[in-house]
Formats: structure tokens, sequence, C-alpha cells
């Protein structure tokens, strides 16, 4: 029975349990609803918190960007108030600016009219002022035009002439000065004598006994003497001489020497006079190389080609209006090498050039042609440099020169052969050398006379005035002057001198 209560009170105890269980369980349900439910309405009212304060934000915010968007629109709307008015006054002032523009319009539109009416008034007074002339003048407006173009060009060609002769009288004043400082000054410092050595042709002999045994038996003598120099021996009756004759100054040298050493010695016969002769050939080519040695070192050039050296040597034994042509070239290059150094050019082309201007000469009578022109194809030959060649071949004006130097080459050559004494002239050559310059002169139109004077050195012409004006001597003189370099052949230089002279006489009665 205990069992049965047991089980009873055990069943009892667990129904019990169970109900306790069930209200606990429904108990901790309901706590654990209500604490989601305070959860809930907690979370609900921070939500609803966050969602007002959310709000605010955003009323604040759009506040804010509503008074930054009012305050932007106000400057705007200011900008926009200001340039509406700036473009209101530029409007006014365009305005006014169109409304002065088209009263000026106006004016010059007036203007214009009554410029037009002054203008037709001005044209209808020259017509009538032209038809009142012709008609007093009686000459049309072409005639008229042309009288005054005429007297126009005569007065237009008096005022050029007396222009070009103040400009070129002006130029030459100058160029004459400073012409005459350099030339002044090379000629002072080159020493040497005012005449210089010429060659002599006359062998004296210690008697007239000697012209027999020069001469020879039937002549043989001087026969087998003229065949081996080529020279030609002239005795005649000149006390105690005989002239030697032969156009090449070398080989004349050569028959004088040997003629002198045959007098000496006495022993005069073909084969001696052939022994006598190659010996003075031998000492005559010495004499050569030595004295275009001597050139050559006193003018200063270092070296020069053999060939030129021998040519230089030879020039010794050459004369030109008896002055030596070596001693003429040697004070050529020290004259151009001075004139250099005062002008700044180049003194060593100068000198050179002025030493070799005349190598022509030493064998212009074997080759055609002008010795300017041989002695610049020599020296082209010889490798030398255009610069010289040109020195050589413009010296008498028949080539164009390229340089100062040339330049300078041309007037030392004038100077040396211009200086007094430096040169011989026949009277015979000289009156018609003087002839010859006055018959070039009256050679051309207009000239009415000429003279020349300082012994001839210049020529003065006479123009006929009524033929010639003022500006055609000054092309006359050119031209007479051009004539003068081509036709004749002078030392030095001649001055043209033009005059043209108007008379007006008359006779009171």
């Amino acid at each position: 029975m205990n069992w049965i209560r047991d089980m009873l009170v055990a069943l009892g105890c667990l129904t019990v349990g169970l109900a306790l269980g069930y209200l606990i369980r429904g108990y901790l349900g309901r706590a654990k609803l209500l604490s989601s439910r305070a959860e809930a309405e907690r979370l609900l009212e921070e939500a609803q918190t966050r969602y007002k304060e959310m709000i605010l934000a955003a009323k604040d915010e759009a506040l804010k960007i509503r008074d930054e968007a009012e305050v932007e629109i106000n400057k705007k709307r200011v900008n926009l108030q200001n340039e509406e008015a700036r473009l209101q006054r530029r409007r006014d002032a365009l305005d006014h600016k169109m409304d002065r523009l088209e009263n000026r319009e106006r004016k010059l539109n007036q203007r214009q009219a009554k410029l037009d009416k002054l203008q037709h008034d001005l044209e209808t007074a020259k017509e009538e002022h032209l038809r009142e002339l012709e008609r007093v003048s009686q000459m049309s407006v072409e005639e008229a035009r042309e009288m005054l173009l005429q007297t126009v060009e005569e007065k237009t060609r008096q005022d050029m002439a007396r222009i070009i002769r103040q400009v070129e009288a002006e130029a030459q004043e100058e160029a004459d000065r400073r012409a005459r400082e350099i030339i002044s000054t090379a000629i002072q410092r080159l020493a040497s004598e005012e005449v210089a050595e010429t060659t002599v042709s006359l062998v004296p002999l210690p008697s007239d006994e000697m012209k027999g045994r020069i001469i020879g038996r039937g002549g043989r003598n001087i026969r087998a003497f003229e065949k081996v120099t080529g020279v030609d021996v002239v005795v005649d009756d000149t006390p105690e001489a005989v002239v030697l004759s032969c156009f090449d100054p070398v080989r004349r040298e050569v028959a004088r020497v040997a003629l002198n050493k045959l007098i000496v010695d006495g022993r005069i016969h073909p084969a001696r006079i052939e022994k006598i002769v190659a010996k003075a050939q031998e000492e005559v080519e010495a004499i050569i190389q030595e004295e275009g040695e001597r050139a050559m070192h006193e003018v200063g050039i270092p070296s020069l080609h053999p060939e030129l050296i021998q040519l230089l040597g030879r020039l010794h034994f050459r004369t030109s209006y008896g002055q030596n042509v070596l001693q003429h070239s040697i004070e050529t290059a020290h004259l151009a090498g001075m004139m250099a150094a005062e002008l700044g050019a180049d003194v060593a082309l100068a000198k050179e050039g002025g030493l070799l201007h005349d190598i022509g000469k030493a064998v212009d009578q074997q080759r055609e042609g002008a010795h300017a022109e041989i002695g610049a194809e020599i020296a082209r030959r010889l490798g030398k440099s255009e610069a010289i060649v040109n020195c050589i071949a413009a010296h008498h004006g028949e080539t164009e020169t390229q340089s100062v130097e040339a330049v300078l080459v041309e007037a030392a050559d004038a100077i040396s052969g211009a200086r007094p004494g430096a040169r011989r002239e026949s009277l015979e050559t000289y009156l018609k050398r003087v002839q010859a310059l006055e018959e070039v002169a009256n050679s051309f139109a207009g000239v009415e006379q000429s003279y020349a004077i300082q012994a001839g050195r210049e020529i003065r012409i006479l123009v006929k005035p009524q033929d010639i004006d003022d500006l055609a001597i000054i092309q006359l003189s050119k031209d007479i002057a051009k004539q003068v370099e081509e036709s004749l052949e002078y030392p030095g230089q001649i001055k043209v001198t033009v005059i043209r002279e108007t008379r007006a006489v008359e006779y009171a009665k």
C-alpha cells in the first residue's frame, strides 16, 4: 500500500512540479516579453529621438543652404544690376557718340559740298585764266609747258654742274691732301740719287791705233767679234772710242766686258775673241745673279724663284728714258711699301709687287705684247699669287686693279719715273709728245683751242661756250683724259683742264 501511496505522492509531486514549471515558465515568458517590449519601446524612443535630431539637422542644413543661396543670389543680383547699369551707361555713351558722329557727318557733307563748289569754281577760274594767258601770251598750254621745261632743265643742268663741281672739288681736295701726305712721306723716307745709273755702250780706247787691231786684217777680228757676241761694233771718227750697238742690253754688256778685256790683253784674234767672250758671258751671268739677289735683299723679300732673280738681274742692264730699270724697280718697291704702311695695307705684298712690276722688260724683246702683260704671265707661271700678278699687270692701267696694293704699285711706279732728274727725254721726242697731246685735245667737237703747258704735264683746253655747257665740260675732260691715256705714252701723269668762258662785249658810241 505504501508503494501506491508513494506513487501517488510522487505523482502529486510531479503534477505540482509540472504546474509550478508551467507557472514559472509563463512568468519567465511574460517577464521576457515585458523586457522585449521595454527594449522595443526604448529603441523606438531612441529612433524617434534620432529621427527628430536628423530632422532638426536637416532643417538646419537646409536653412544654411538657403541662406547661402540667398547671399549668392543677392551677389549675382547686385552684379547683374551693376552690369546692367554699366551697359546702360555704355549704351548712353554710344548713343551720344552716334549723335556726335551724325552731326559731324552732316557738317562734313556740308563742307564737302562747299569744297566741291569751290573746286568747280577754281577749275572754272583756272580754265578762264589759262584761256586769258593763252590769249595774252599767244601761246598754247603745250608750248608754255615746253618752254617751262626747257627753262627748268637749263637751270637744273647748271645746278647739277655746280653741285658736281663742288662735290668733285671737295673729294679731290681731300684725296689730294691725303695723297700728298702719303706720297711726300714716302719720298722723304726714300733716299736715292736723282739721276739713276745708265748702261754705257761707249768703249774707250787707249789710242786710235787700237781701232785697226779691233778691225783686224781684212776685218776678220771685228766680224768674229760681232758673230760671237751678236753686237754691232761701230768704228767711226770718234777719237779713242768705239760704239757697241745691240737691242739686247745683256749682250751689249757681254760685248763691252769682252772688248775691254781684249783691249787690256792686247791679243786680238778670232780664237782669242771666242775665249774672252765666253769668260765675259760667265762674268755677266754672275753679275746678273748678284744684282738680282741684291735687289731682293735690299727690298726685304726673303726668297724668290731663281728665274725671277735672273730676270731682276737682267734689268740691271736695261734703261728706260735713261733710268736704270732695276734701280727704278727697287725705288718702286720702297715707295709702295711705305705708302702701304701709311694706309695699313699689306706691306710685303706691295713691296714684292713693286719689285717685280717691270720684269716683263727683261724679256719683252723676245716675246710679243706689253711688258706688263708679259711680266704677269711669267709671275703666274712661276706660282705667284693673283694679287702679285694683278700688281704687275695693272701698273700701267692696262688691267683693272683688284687691290689697294696694286693701286699703290701703280702710283709708286709713276712717282719713281716722274721724279725730277729720274728720266731723260730727247727734245725731238718731247716736241712730238706735246704736239700729239694738243692734237688729241683738238680732235673733240666744241674745242676752240688747246695748249700744252708745264713741260707737257698739263693740257688746257678752251671750249666754245655756245656749243658746250657747264655740265658737258666735266664729261669732256674725262673723255680727253681717257683718249690721252689710250693713245699716248708719257711718264708720270698729265692734268687735263677744260675752261668754258662766256664774254659779253658791247661798245659805247
